[in-house]
């Protein structure tokens, strides 16, 4: 090795220059003399050859620790790699979301005062290559479920999604029916007033989820399309209470859902869903059931504040859907224009809005709503909200007032 034959060199260096200096400095010693030198500079020699012996021997176990070290850590940097490419897929934690909304209400009508933990709903999802994901959305409604409770705990979502092409995608599961404004975007920080707007729980109904398949994508810039084939509704008398939830639903009577979608000015969506329910009432009478919905809207904001949303949903009913009631059309609108501006003495905005809506529903209940209220967002996506509507029954010819408060979040 280098380092030996250095360390040998260097002693013979130092053993040679004594040697000489010691010749130097005294007189030319006889034959006896040399010879004693000479053996004490042997015992010299003895003495520095067994400590570099013992040096050698030092480094060469100092070497066999670090290269036992390296092994240990390449073994480790091996192992974390092997678990980071198991089963479960790299990085799949990486390619995991979560999250949620959240609503508080307090409803207060006619001197009847309640207060309600309405939903609170987690998000989960799921990459499991770039171009295949999973969306999931589970709810628990009015914080409390199970036998004689008011709550539910619903599945409203859960899909798998597979992209096609660059703009075209195949969806399958459980999802959200793309119709009306609150059915697909229905987070509490999204909208005005404390609850959803009557016309959309009604009519379309909101929130309205369904078993099925379909294709989603972009036909040129700013035009998004949705087709899907789903379970259908199955009621005689009202349009919300049709819901079967995909639960144990009947499947005989399929129904088909389009959308064609307009994106393609900053701030503006314009909307047509169009449906037909091959049996509304899921074969519960002899009669021929079929029954198709028109939703249409416009949800505008500027870059100045102002917003506008404008929607007109209605059925149209084959037949009569229970004998003695006119129920062959059913429909409702609203529009709402709305002011959003930062406040300046405290964090984040606050928007006012003014609704005005009509609609016809089950059971020729019809009713005309005028309210407006405020939003304040501290931030984007927390909503402290209040609302004052008054209701009109028009048939009833009375007339009740609401005022409602909300708090909302979403993560």
């Amino acid at each position: 090795m280098k380092r030996n034959m250095f360390l040998k060199n260097s002693l013979m260096t130092i053993i040679s220059s004594t040697l000489f200096v010691t010749l130097v400095q005294a007189e030319t010693p006889d034959a006896d003399e040399m010879w004693k030198i000479i053996q004490q500079q042997q015992k010299i020699i003895e003495q520095l050859q067994q400590k570099l012996d013992k040096t050698e021997k030092k480094v060469e176990i100092a070497e066999k620790k670090v290269e036992a070290t390296a092994q240990e850590v390449e073994a480790a940097a091996d192992a974390i790699e092997t678990a980071q490419t198991s089963s479960s897929g790299p990085g799949w934690f990486d390619k995991t979301s979560v999250g949620g909304y959240g609503e508080l209400h307090y409803n207060s009508k006619e001197g009847n005062d309640e207060i309600d933990f309405h939903r609170f709903v987690l998000y989960f999802g799921h990459e499991f290559t770039e171009s295949i994901r999973f969306f999931s959305e589970l709810e628990l409604e009015h914080a409390l479920s199970g036998e004689g409770k008011n709550g539910e705990v619903e599945l409203e979502q859960a899909w798998i999604e597979m992209d096609l092409t660059d703009n075209h995608r195949l969806r399958a599961g459980l999802d959200i029916l793309p119709i009306g404004i609150i059915n697909v975007t229905h987070e509490p920080n999204t909208f005005y007033g404390v609850e959803r707007s009557e016309v959309e729980k009604r009519i379309i109904p909101a929130t309205w989820w369904e078993a099925g398949i379909g294709f989603n994508g972009e036909l040129a810039p700013g035009w998004n399309y949705d087709v899907v084939l789903h379970s259908g509704l199955s009621t005689t008398t009202n349009i919300r209470s049709g819901r079967q939830k995909v639960s144990n639903a009947n499947a005989d009577h399929p129904a088909t859902t389009a959308r064609l979608r307009y994106t393609g000015v900053p701030g503006l969506e314009v909307s047509g869903s169009f449906q037909y329910q091959s049996d509304i009432t899921a074969g519960a009478t002899t009669q021929s059931n079929s029954a198709t919905l028109f939703e249409g809207h416009v949800d505008y904001k500027h870059s100045s504040g102002l917003g506008l949303r404008a929607l007109y949903a209605q059925w149209d009913l084959d037949n009569e859907l229970q004998a003695g009631r006119d129920d062959d059309q059913q429909y409702g609108y609203y529009i709402e224009p709305a002011y959003r501006f930062p406040i300046g003495f405290i964090p984040g905005e606050a928007g006012v809005f003014f609704r005005w809506s009509e609609l016809d529903y089950a059971n020729n209940k019809e009713e005309e709503r005028i309210g407006f209220g405020f939003n304040y967002w501290p931030t984007q996506q927390v909503a402290f909200k209040f609302d004052w509507t008054n209701i009109d029954d028009v048939d009833a010819n009375t007339s009740s007032d609401t005022l409602n408060l909300g708090l909302g979040y979403q993560f």
